[in-house]
């Protein structure tokens, strides 16, 4: 039996997660809504290598310091949902150093550049998409968001199942 995939996300604090989360529930499709807001680093490492992966996302989230503050940028139309766009100078170089450092294993899509957003609203017709991003795009002002540390979840062919989270700076 092959171990399933991992996925890595970027954790908030807790006000932006509510935030995020409550644009979820409001505008995602129920039927499909089985996952809170996330920001996704990584889509598919190797379940197979999980303690690799744990060990050196400790390291990593130890010695980064302190929570990274994200630029809310904006609120982007993706065909069949919306997304919020985040910055951050230093998020696309930690990415940049787990893909160096786990090349090897990383999907097509894992290999592609970082452009950190969360998705509150997907799978929907165009039509209600568009609406949705000229009323966020309408009233959107730019706010910051904290990044707090790393989560690696596993995939379980659409619920995902935590299993272990890395707080910034904390050996």
């Amino acid at each position: 039996m092959t171990p399933t995939p991992l996925i890595l996300t970027l954790t908030l604090d807790a006000a932006s997660q509510a935030f995020f989360d409550d644009l979820r529930r409001q505008y995602f499709p129920p039927k499909i809504n089985y996952l809170s807001a996330h920001l996704t680093l990584f889509h598919a490492l190797p379940g197979e290598e999980h303690a690799a992966i744990v060990a050196y996302l400790l390291k990593v989230a130890a010695e980064q310091p302190e929570p990274l503050l994200l630029q809310a940028t904006g609120v982007k139309f993706m065909g069949r949902g919306v997304m919020y766009t985040l910055e951050n100078p230093a998020l696309p170089a930690l990415h940049k150093r787990l893909q160096r450092q786990w090349e090897p294993w990383l999907s097509a899509q894992d290999k592609q550049g970082l452009r950190p957003h969360i998705t509150v609203q997907n799978k929907v017709d165009p039509a209600v998409a568009r609406q949705l991003h000229e009323e966020l795009a309408a009233g959107f002002q730019p706010f910051i968001a904290t990044g707090t540390g790393l989560a690696l979840w596993a995939y379980k062919g659409g619920p995902w199942e935590l299993r272990q989270q890395f707080a910034f700076g904390q050996v």
